[in-house]
């Protein structure tokens, strides 16, 4: 997403714009992504030339990742991708040790009930090990400092978001790939070399093509979330004694969130450190930032009850936002705003689009965020929530994962046709949570077994691979 300025808006002048909206929407918006900072280019031989800058010489390589480990190993996976790209840098300090929980290992339980795709666990996992390579040779790049996640569908080449997601997916994917704590930290290290303008805690959310920060260099909140909870989950797969301190780092992190991103009077998440004021973008918060099970986390690791808090506030509003405006379908809008008063969805473009007030974009997340807190914790309301929006999507369906729309209004009206993965993906984890609907989940996951990585749709094949984690039954909170 890009950054404009607009006069008044409390926020420095500085707010996102369209940008989610043509995530495999608008392929001439596309453009070829790759980073070469002057140290990397001239050791390598690299001249970049004008707006679309050379891959690296030679074919990426990198060892294969092998089959998830388990009591009963599943086949290579059958699905292709190329090798992954190889990782640069010295070897790191104590990387050999085991991860704590490794994939495939199922050490981790779900709720009581909770579901799981018909067929053996080691096939199941052996799906998600096949859908990992594809987007890792796809989307992850060493052309900078460590690594990064390219985003080809955004308005800029990189964003904060992805970074978070490939952190979120190396630590979930350590015990598959072998080279998944080395994965981890060159991703870490590009995120410590990006620090945001306004509080060096947080990541800036923008960079360019040859990794320059852009657009005011400021956060965006669920990019930090993701990554204050990657680091608790590295402290909790690798321990902290390698080459960064990830438990120090996660806390440093946490408390950036809470003094630069929520908001001190309603404790709900802001939309980055740059929104701050009295104007409306000051009182906006993104439904899709609402990562309870993160909150949980943040709570565990600081003994501060104030994330239960900030947990409850969100609670809150997702109630009421499913009691009024969502009542019958379980939608909730991309933007809430008038967050000091009575949240509510926004009336058409506040930050992206015309559908900030609908499900669309960004609200495709939703059930992905109440889905892995309902199976995670058991918590009533996050059940209910996931319950709400199966329980309606398989009626609005018929039961075909390709019959869903890429977005709705809230009372269930389609915006636009085609079963997007960014929008299909997510209800999967939603339906672990409702008893009555194994048929629809089998379905869910047919459909995303089926559905490749498209190497210009970096957002959909990340929604699409977190939510795979955690239907596969490998998700846990640190």
């Amino acid at each position: 997403m890009t950054r404009t300025a607009v006069p008044g808006d409390g926020a420095g002048g500085r707010h996102a714009t369209p940008g989610r909206t043509a995530r495999g929407l608008n392929p001439a918006a596309v453009v070829p992504v790759v980073c070469a900072l002057a140290a990397v280019t001239a050791g390598a031989g690299l001249t970049p030339p004008g707006n679309a800058p050379p891959l690296p010489p030679g074919t990426p390589t990198g060892a294969p990742v092998p089959a998830p480990e388990n009591d009963s190993p599943p086949a290579a996976p059958t699905l292709p991708g190329p090798a992954a790209p190889t990782l640069p840098g010295p070897a790191v300090a104590g990387a050999a040790r085991a991860p704590a929980v490794p994939f495939g290992g199922h050490r981790r339980s779900y709720a009581p009930g909770a579901l799981r795709p018909t067929g053996t666990r080691a096939d199941v996992d052996a799906r998600v090990v096949a859908l990992y390579r594809q987007w890792r040779a796809a989307f992850v790049r060493t052309h900078c400092v460590g690594a990064h996640v390219i985003s080809p569908d955004a308005e800029v080449p990189v964003v904060g978001e992805a970074q978070g997601y490939g952190l979120l997916v190396a630590a979930y994917l350590a015990g598959a790939d072998p080279g998944a704590r080395e994965l981890f930290d060159a991703i870490l290290g590009y995120v410590l070399a990006h620090p945001s303008s306004r509080d060096g805690d947080l990541l800036a959310a923008e960079q360019d093509a040859y990794c320059r920060d852009v657009n005011g260099g400021d956060s965006a909140t669920d990019a930090d979330l993701d990554i204050a909870y990657a680091l608790l989950l590295a402290h909790r797969q690798w321990g902290s004694r390698g080459r960064h301190d990830y438990r120090v780092l996660a806390l440093r992190r946490i408390a950036a969130i809470a003094r630069s991103e929520v908001d001190p009077v309603t404790h709900l998440l802001r939309l980055g450190d740059w929104a701050t004021g009295s104007g409306e973008l000051a009182r906006t918060s993104r439904t899709s930032d609402w990562m309870l099970d993160h909150l949980r986390a943040f709570r565990r690791a600081t003994g501060d009850p104030y994330w239960d808090m900030v947990r409850r506030a969100h609670q809150r509003a997702l109630s009421n936002l499913l009691a009024g405006p969502g009542a019958g379908t379980g939608l909730v809008p991309d933007f809430v705003v008038d967050t000091h008063a009575a949240p509510r969805p926004a009336a058409g473009r506040v930050l992206e689009s015309e559908h900030d007030g609908q499900y669309s974009w960004n609200a495709c997340r939703v059930p992905l965020r109440v889905g892995v807190d309902a199976v995670t914790s058991g918590d009533a309301r996050s059940v209910a929530a996931a319950r709400a929006v199966t329980r309606w999507v398989r009626r609005a369906t018929g039961g075909d994962p390709a019959a869903v729309s890429s977005g709705y209004a809230l009372d269930g009206t389609p915006l636009a046709a085609g079963a997007h993965p960014a929008f299909v993906a997510p209800l999967a984890v939603a339906a672990l949570s409702d008893p009555t609907a194994q048929p629809w989940l089998d379905a869910l996951w047919r459909h995303l077994v089926a559905t490749p990585v498209s190497s210009h749709g970096y957002y959909a094949a990340s929604v699409q691979l977190l939510s795979m984690i955690v239907v596969s039954g490998n998700y846990w909170v640190p």
